[in-house]
């Protein structure tokens, strides 16, 4: 007996969710909403939804380690989550057009030149490249609809009821949806019931996930503000870092705040614009196709800071003050802002100078300012031949508090937080969550086919057995037991 299936985004958590279910014969319906497009019609712009989310712009990098990306570990012990984040790399190595080129990045030892200014975190790193990345997602999208799995595009969810197991959505208006107002773009409301919900609306769904949390009043933690600039230069300052640690990982951390580089992108390496809540902010990615050479790189350089006072308002207050006209913000002493792989120059406003930076961070920024001059130091060569894009940010609302063996709700233990709904960092991270949930969807179901196989085989109630009555583990007849009840 299979249960109805709906995973609200179509991100990386949810697209391992449905592989895991259909690999394994799950029989009940399994549909999957999403506000973007499918992967054939998915534009450049579109960066944060359609299909594969976030991590089917980005260039990716699957990272097999449990020491960054989340809490992985917290919730299924460190062998367990190692397991499943390598079902998460045999997908994308699965549905690979040329799986044998994929780059594995292994570091096993620190290199002494940066030993006295920042630690580097060691693990091994396959790198895909954003081409090949969408190449995967044709393929593993066409899998996925072979199995009978139902997409829902462009459409919003505007609602959810837990209690009712409903999840109300509206496709977009597709006639002049650009000159309509609001809601009013949004068009044939639709209710959809669901036995399971898989929950996974990733960054773009941050104010949603928000608000679903206040209407049901679900126990939260708050995570720290995440915020910092995407840095840019050319290839050749980093290459021997790079020789050792494709995505290197540079950190530095004290009682208030911690600093590292994230996702790093050589070779073909473009800075992205990302737009959330009506603004940008920017991430980066990386092409195989040698074409696209460009012998640039970039990284994020990003804090964690604690003790700020609602962090998630406060760092979209920063977002909002570094935009100038209507984007973000360029700073080079040397450099002019790069373009995109499409040959357009990336949307930022070029400043001067950094007041404006430096006012919005509030105190904070000498963080960065200190991290890019050590990096002078350990790279004599970079000097002033960089340029930073601001902000990168990374929203984290605050994580509802879920059971560890599959990611549920204490209150409704149908409903399943996944991805960046739940904090994960990083496309391994997210399909792991996806992953782990339809396992237990497939525990569950096998359990109760295997009851109902059994039971099915003992034949129908006998009037003998209507006259029996079992309670608190003691058989009795029927005519003892009201008397008990009496």
């Amino acid at each position: 007996m299979n249960k109805d299936v709906v995973i609200v985004g179509a991100g990386v958590a949810g697209v391992n969710a449905a592989t895991k279910l259909v690999d394994n014969n799950y029989q009940g319906k399994i549909t999957i909403i999403d506000m973007g497009k499918d992967p054939y019609l998915r534009p450049y712009e579109e960066v944060m939804t359609g299909y594969l989310g976030a991590g089917g712009w980005s260039d990716g990098k699957l990272t097999y380690s449990t020491q960054i990306g989340g809490q992985l570990s917290k919730y299924v012990g460190e062998d367990k989550a190692m397991e499943l984040m390598k079902q998460v790399v045999d997908n994308f190595r699965r549905f690979h057009p040329h799986p044998e080129q994929i780059i594995l990045s292994h570091p096993t030892e620190e290199p002494d030149f940066i030993k006295p200014y920042f630690g580097l975190r060691l693990f091994p790193v396959w790198h895909i490249g954003t081409d090949y990345l969408h190449e995967i997602g044709k393929s593993w999208y066409d899998y996925l609809v072979s199995k009978g799995v139902e997409f829902i595009w462009e459409t919003k969810v505007s609602n959810i009821d837990f209690d009712k197991q409903e999840v109300h959505y509206a496709t977009v208006a597709k006639m002049d949806s650009a000159d309509l107002p609001g809601d009013l773009r949004w068009v044939n409301n639709t209710v959809l019931e669901y036995d399971t919900l898989i929950f996974g609306v990733g960054k773009s769904g941050i104010d949603f996930t928000s608000e679903i949390m206040k209407k049901y009043n679900l126990p939260t933690e708050e995570k720290p503000a995440q915020v910092g600039v995407r840095f840019e230069a050319p290839q050749k300052h980093f290459q021997k870092l790079i020789d050792i640690a494709y995505d290197f990982k540079l950190y530095r951390k004290d009682d208030k705040v911690s600093l590292r580089s994230f996702c790093t992108n050589n070779n073909a390496a473009y800075v992205a614009v990302e737009e959330t809540y009506g603004n940008h902010s920017y991430n980066g990615h990386a092409k195989k196709d040698e074409a696209f050479r460009n012998d640039m790189t970039n990284f994020g350089i990003l804090m964690e800071i604690k003790g700020i006072k609602e962090p998630f308002k406060w760092a979209r207050e920063l977002v909002n003050k570094v935009q100038e006209n209507s984007t973000g913000l360029f700073y080079s002493p040397t450099r002019e802002p790069s373009t995109t792989s499409e040959g357009i120059d990336v949307s930022a406003t070029k400043i001067d100078n950094l007041d404006v930076v430096k006012d919005a961070f509030q105190g904070y920024y000498s963080y960065i300012e200190d991290f890019i001059n050590d990096m002078k130091k350990v790279f004599p060569t970079l000097k002033d031949d960089w340029g930073i894009y601001v902000p990168e940010v990374k929203y984290l609302a605050p994580e509802p508090l879920v059971n560890y063996e599959d990611l549920s709700l204490t209150k409704y233990p149908n409903v399943h937080f996944v991805g960046d709904a739940l904090s994960a960092r990083g496309i391994s991270v997210s399909g792991a969550h996806g992953t782990l949930v339809a396992e237990q969807l497939l525990s569950m179901s096998d359990a109760i086919n295997e009851f109902l196989e059994h039971a099915d085989k003992q034949g129908p109630w006998s009037e003998e057995d209507d006259k029996i009555h079992t309670i608190g583990g003691l058989t009795m007849p029927k005519e003892n037991t009201n008397k008990l009840n009496k």
